[in-house]
């Protein structure tokens, strides 16, 4: 009787039997084979980087063109920040040559302009662990809260706990301007999640070896510690920095001065002023020195205009809408968004200012009913107008928005 080779089974208690030369194989050793065979390869991937992979900047910029709108200024610095920073891993260091530093990035801009989405974007691309942490539960160690190891944490469960991948991989640091020193004099008084945050943030910036408890939480003497060296590690920080434009307009109107002072206000775009950040800025507005210098690259993030809304709501490989009409051709109905509609919705968001982020919650209370009602209907087609997605709005959000 013909049985797998394998694990035994005949050919009536398995769903396929391949004959071979000398055996047999059945369709769950071929499945339990294959997953073995991706499991390796995986871990190959993670452990290891191969800079002839490694798109160039243009093609890194045109990857997240496809995801990211707008923004060009920042993607083309980050595109080549990412390239230098992998130029560097991949250097064979030898005698008397010249060493290249990490270059650490810091992007500035309002919230939902998508700079955690495109740090997200550059570590799917790289295949590489990345790890999306808030700075503004970090205090001291010793104080209530989470110490500034903790960070590290998330970026070794990205990596299943393989050191060697968690090395060579990326750090995003959101909220960065919520550890801005409280006060101009750092004598006056002790700041735990500000200044201290900072100093304590210095050596993982710089590359240092580091031990982080596995598990996360406080450190104790009895437990097991991994070091991981950060000299490796892409750090890119975000924050909204909100107040800074007074830094900024502070210092341009200090410069305008003199006979071209006319011309020099002419030029200036007064309502984008974080277009025109400079480190210096970023200092004054409270965080220390040490810290800015240890974040070479500086990347500003332009607020979203009306154009920049629209496309997010259709463009990108994962837009919000693409994200619909799979829901609803997952149930047999094709759905399709009229002009108007999205027209609407754009308005929508920039009357009560929600940014991109409000773009799905608009599109949420819109599309309630219809995700509601239509998989129980034999629908097969489902056209949405700018009369539906009016009075759909109406009755759902815009009470809560005109009392906001």
């Amino acid at each position: 009787m013909d049985k797998c080779s394998f694990c035994g089974a005949t050919r009536k208690n398995v769903d396929i039997l391949l004959a071979g030369i000398d055996g047999h194989i059945c369709n769950n050793c071929i499945e339990r084979g294959y997953d073995i065979l991706q499991e390796d390869k995986s871990i190959n991937t993670k452990s290891k980087f191969n800079f002839k992979d490694l798109k160039k900047p243009k093609e890194i910029k045109a990857y997240l063109d496809e995801y990211v709108i707008g923004q060009n200024n920042a993607k083309k610095i980050l595109s080549v920040a990412v390239y230098n920073h992998y130029k560097r891993l991949s250097q064979v260091i030898k005698e008397d040559d010249i060493e290249i530093e990490k270059s650490n990035i810091i992007l500035v801009g309002e919230t939902g302009t998508g700079k955690t989405l495109l740090a997200r974007t550059i570590a799917k691309m790289l295949h590489v662990p990345f790890a999306i942490v808030d700075a503004t539960v970090l205090t001291e160690a010793g104080y209530v809260g989470e110490d500034i190891e903790s960070l590290l944490v998330r970026l070794l469960q990205a990596a299943d706990f393989d050191v060697k991948a968690a090395e060579r991989g990326i750090v995003f640091i959101d909220e960065i301007d919520k550890i801005a020193r409280k006060s101009d004099n750092p004598s006056i008084t002790r700041d735990v999640s500000g200044e201290g945050v900072q100093q304590g943030l210095l050596k993982l910036l710089e590359g240092s070896v580091v031990n982080v408890p596995p598990q996360g939480g406080r450190k104790h003497p009895e437990q097991k510690m991994i070091a991981v060296d950060t000299k490796n590690i892409l750090f890119v920080c975000g924050g909204a920095f909100d107040g800074v434009n007074r830094h900024i307009a502070k210092r341009i109107n200090t410069q305008v001065i003199g006979y071209g002072k006319e011309k020099q206000e002419e030029r200036i775009d007064k309502n984008n002023l974080i277009q025109y950040v400079i480190p210096d800025d970023i200092r004054k507005y409270g965080l220390i020195p040490e810290i800015v210098g240890r974040l070479p690259v500086l990347a500003h993030l332009n607020p979203l205009d009306r154009d920049a809304l629209r496309q997010i709501l259709t463009e990108p490989k994962n837009s919000i809408i693409k994200q619909y009409e799979k829901l609803f051709e997952m149930d047999g109905i094709t759905l399709i968004f009229k002009d108007e509609a999205l027209d609407y919705i754009v308005d929508q968001a920039i009357k009560f200012k929600l940014g991109a982020r409000g773009l799905r919650s608009i599109c949420e209370s819109i599309m309630l009913e219809a995700m509601y009602e239509f998989p129980s209907q034999n629908i097969k087609e489902f056209v949405l107008d700018k009369n539906y997605a009016e009075n759909k709005l109406d009755k759902t959000v815009s009470t809560k928005f005109k009392s906001a």
